[in-house]
């Protein structure tokens, strides 16, 4: 029972730090989006055996984070859930590919290290970008500037619905689980046939929370599309992020940037 309420207080935690003052927050949510959107781009456009080249690309993530003061621990756990599925889908690439790409000295690397190394890289730099995003933004507001770029409505009601219906299906499997434990005196985890049937029942009761909670809806007028609350007019500001950093990453992605600086370096070093 503790650990689903702790896991529900840590998906709401990236909401409640959307509610912070900074000039990171004080941007047009469609502003952020359109450059986190950009961001995603020029990070998975990159060949498979690229690391070096996605460095410079980590310092969007870092400067959300820094100016929008978000906890990097917070970060962190986030990113270590997550990891097992980034390790999952590389982990193979080393037995696969075994042609030499990479001499550290009289050590070869294989192309398999090199792209599942840079897969590690873009997961950590996509996710990262995204709880940002959502720790900046809000999950509502970066819908509704979906839904105020074209998305379409029904999309977006879709993803407001699922993200509500994932607290209403923890709190009603926090409940089951609080009753199974009150009227458990064993104390011992509970057995797999008793965890079957709650999960039905869990299935259920949410189904008809949810069946109440649509009637309610349509009591108070809901015509299938949520609606859209008012957002900040797009202003200079907003337009110089977005085209700042889509050059930033242009720059990164099509001009050599690593290469260019390490010539900078070696040249001032010498």
């Amino acid at each position: 029972m503790a650990r689903i309420e702790a896991a529900l207080d840590e998906l709401g935690t990236l909401d409640r730090l959307a509610g912070q003052a900074s000039p990171v927050h004080r941007l047009d949510p469609r502003a952020k989006v359109l450059a986190t959107l950009a961001f995603l781009l020029a990070t998975v456009s990159f060949g498979k055996y690229e690391i070096a080249a996605l460095l410079p690309l980590a310092l969007y993530p870092i400067a959300l984070v820094s100016l929008g003061r978000i906890p990097g621990a917070l970060l962190l756990r986030y990113l270590a859930y997550a990891c097992p599925f980034a390790i999952l889908v590389g982990m193979f690439n080393p037995l696969l590919d075994r042609q030499v790409v990479l001499h550290l000295g009289a050590a070869g690397i294989s192309g398999g290290w090199v792209s599942f190394a840079s897969i590690l890289l873009r997961f950590v730099l996509t996710v990262s970008a995204a709880l940002a995003l959502i720790a900046t933004t809000g999950f509502h507001s970066i819908c509704t500037a979906l839904a105020r770029m074209g998305a379409p409505r029904i999309l977006v009601a879709q993803f407001l619905l699922l993200y509500r219906y994932l607290f209403l299906l923890g709190r009603e499997a926090s409940r089951m689980t609080r009753a199974h434990s009150l009227r458990a005196f064993s104390g011992k985890a509970m057995p797999v046939g008793v965890l079957g049937s709650l999960a039905g029942h869990l299935l259920l009761r949410a189904y008809d929370r949810g069946q109440r909670i649509h009637s309610a809806m349509l009591c108070r007028g809901f015509s299938g599309e949520m609606p859209i609350l008012r957002t900040p007019q797009f202003t200079y500001a907003d337009a110089l992020f977005v085209i700042g950093w889509s050059a930033f990453f242009v720059l990164t992605r099509f001009g050599h940037l690593t290469h260019r600086v390490g010539d900078l370096l070696a040249r001032m070093i010498s």
